[in-house]
């Protein structure tokens, strides 16, 4: 146990990915702690593994990747939510509703992603709002939860979101296009 934190503390990355290769499946308060802290590791390696660990883990862990939607660093915040998605646990979509209005534009991304994933369509609204972010991720990503969850946008929205002349964005357009067919949107 106390090695465990330790190479997750300080150890180098390869051993930092062979420790979180095995606790896929701890419940231990302490441990989850510290795999949660290393979805903000400076390797994206080791967040990756770290994520990876918290998604395979057949325990009860939600509580835990609950709180981490508090936690400062916005690595943290952004991928617990995804997490969570990953998981299926509906019951976070409140907490995750939360970050939508998020300082940082990669939680507000991956929060709307967590939603689309979740099929929160209560959210409706808030993908609605999101498609005139800021942030052309986080437009993307809501076009993503609106195309998967079928919500109508208006013809004013589309010509809207089309003014970024972004790629992705106009292919996303296409399939909502598709989608409705002739009649509208």
């Amino acid at each position: 146990m106390k090695n465990i934190s330790k190479v997750l503390e300080s150890g180098n990355s390869l051993e930092k990915i062979k420790i979180l290769e095995i606790l896929n499946n701890t419940d231990n308060p302490e441990i989850l702690e510290k795999i949660i802290s290393k979805l903000d590791d400076d390797s994206i390696e080791v967040r990756g593994e770290a994520f990876s660990s918290l998604i395979l883990n057949e325990n009860d862990i939600s509580n835990f990747l609950i709180n981490a939607l508090k936690n400062t660093s916005k690595n943290i915040r952004g991928y617990a939510s995804l997490a969570l998605a990953n998981r299926n646990e509906t019951s976070a979509i409140p907490e995750i509703l939360k970050l939508v209005k998020d300082e940082r534009s990669m939680v507000r991304s991956c929060a709307l992603g967590a939603l689309g994933h979740l099929k929160a369509k209560e959210a409706k609204d808030v993908f609605l709002e999101a498609l005139v972010d800021s942030n052309i991720e986080v437009k993307k990503s809501a076009l993503h939860a609106v195309i998967d969850l079928k919500i109508e946008i208006s013809e004013e929205m589309i010509k809207q979101i089309l003014n970024e002349n972004d790629f992705d964005i106009e292919k996303m357009i296409t399939l909502i296009k598709k989608i409705s067919g002739p009649e509208g949107i």
